[in-house]
């Protein structure tokens, strides 16, 4: 487990104008700075990302973090798993730190280990069939971890396909962890019919599956999903279709499999960050992702038009909640020598997790 001894923003901190913040912030950096790394994720919010030294998605973020072996401070502004995978490929003197503990992933959070055994040990008792575990990114530590000891991989949104192929290869059927969407759009771009894959509810009996069910299955599909990328509809693609006649739709495989199906393209945050960066002035782009980066597309690329799939805000609540407050706190902590919100994965769980990090990267 990663280190959940929550420190709490003081209360003054709340009464800063936003201008305080920026100058305190910025005066933090600057006398912290080779000794920090600041990473920000695409779904920050802006007032947060700008004091960010890299900008990307998770795993991109994490080998930065990595690389920069100077820095003793890594401060990942995101949510607790990716401070965790930051955590897992760093080296042993650097220190991780999520300004806000309580930044957390629902999707992440809807596979906990004690589950995903329970449902390890009920497959195996109803299949003698080579079953390779599979867990997206965006999964805990101590997922990451269970995977890596039982002989899978880790994935992301951009080469689920290559990990998918490879388990696949090595075995009968994959146990694809926590999301059923990126899960089940990955596998039927391979050529796996819906009817070869089912969903495991951990929180039925035997994953409200019959035997049959599980013998006759290809792909196992965890029961989760991210809070945003669920919410986009058909019907949002329809009516964006005929609101803006022309217009090319993107969206991340963590949508539902209906709505990849009607998208023109499918693909990762950083797929999507560019596609439209590298469209042509006056292109029309439709886009069902995160709301924060979706706008920060249209302030960049003032000359096309990029617009949400969903007009109703698809924000990431639980990014929201690294705020410049926490990050001020957590630098200027720092500064005079105290860490608060470090994360910090056990070593057992850190060693497996970083084997099935690693099997990836082979992989891919």
């Amino acid at each position: 487990m990663a280190s959940l001894a929550l420190d709490l923003l003081p209360e003054h901190y709340v009464e800063l104008s936003e201008q305080e913040l920026d100058a305190r912030i910025a005066c933090a950096k600057a006398a912290l700075g080779s000794r920090l790394v600041i990473l920000g994720h695409h779904y920050q919010r802006d007032e947060v990302v700008r004091f960010a030294d890299y900008r990307g998605d998770s795993l991109k973020l994490s080998q930065l973090a990595a690389s920069r072996r100077e820095a003793e401070f890594i401060v990942f502004c995101g949510v607790h798993f990716m401070a965790e995978s930051a955590d897992i490929l760093s080296a042993d003197h650097q220190v991780v730190i999520l300004p806000d503990l309580n930044a957390g992933c629902s999707m992440a959070d809807m596979a906990s280990l004690e589950q995903v055994e329970v449902c390890w040990e009920e497959l195996a008792s109803c299949t003698d069939a080579r079953i390779v575990p599979l867990t997206y990114i965006n999964s805990t530590a101590a997922i990451k971890a269970f995977v890596g000891r039982n002989g899978g991989a880790v994935c992301t949104s951009s080469n689920a396909r290559k990990v998918m192929e490879w388990a696949l290869a090595r075995g009968d059927k994959g146990l694809f962890l926590p999301d059923e969407h990126l899960g089940r759009n990955t596998a039927y771009r391979m050529g796996i019919s819906l009817e070869e894959m089912v969903v495991w509810d951990p929180q039925e009996e035997r994953g409200g599956l019959r035997e049959e069910e599980i013998r006759r299955a290809r792909i196992f599909l965890w029961k989760g999903h991210c809070s945003v990328h669920q919410r986009f509809l058909p019907e949002h693609v329809a009516r964006v279709r005929a609101k803006y006649p022309g217009i090319r739709i993107i969206v991340h495989p963590e949508c539902k499999w209906e709505v990849c199906q009607l998208a023109d393209e499918v693909g990762s945050t950083e797929y999507i960050l560019k596609r439209v960066t590298e469209a042509p002035p006056g292109s029309q782009w439709a886009v069902g992702t995160e709301i924060h980066m979706i706008r920060r597309l249209a302030q960049e690329h003032a000359d096309r038009l990029v617009v949400t799939l969903d007009d109703c805000v698809c924000l990431c609540s639980t990014m929201y909640r690294i705020s410049p407050q926490h990050l001020c706190w957590t630098l200027e902590s720092l500064v005079a020598g105290q860490v608060v919100n470090r994360v910090n994965v056990a070593p057992e769980t850190k060693r497996w997790a970083r084997v099935a990090l690693d099997r990836m990267l082979e992989i891919t």
